[in-house]
């Protein structure tokens, strides 16, 4: 089990990684997207439905959680910090 200190840097870690993502300016494959989408909805335990327009894209969005339901938040955490290392860096 992590102490509060780690998981505190984990945290931090991982928001700075959003934070990258987010002004990422490079086009991002749709397939990354949404796994980065799911371990982000479970880290930050969000399971509100998807919000877009496009019933095709919330069905994606959908399936994408449905894959990673099982993890920990802290798990989702740590997927979503290894994903853009290995991805984007």
């Amino acid at each position: 089990m992590l102490t509060q200190t780690r998981m505190k840097k984990l945290r931090i870690e991982f928001e700075e990684t959003v934070a990258l993502v987010n002004n990422f300016t490079e086009p991002i494959p749709a397939d990354i997207l949404l796994k980065l989408y799911a371990y982000y909805k479970i880290a930050n335990a969000n399971f509100d439905n998807p919000g877009s327009k496009t019933p095709l894209i919330n069905a994606f969005k959908a399936n994408a959680l449905f894959q990673a339901k099982n993890m920990t938040k802290k798990k989702a955490m740590k997927a979503y910090i290894e994903l853009v290392e290995k991805e984007l860096k």
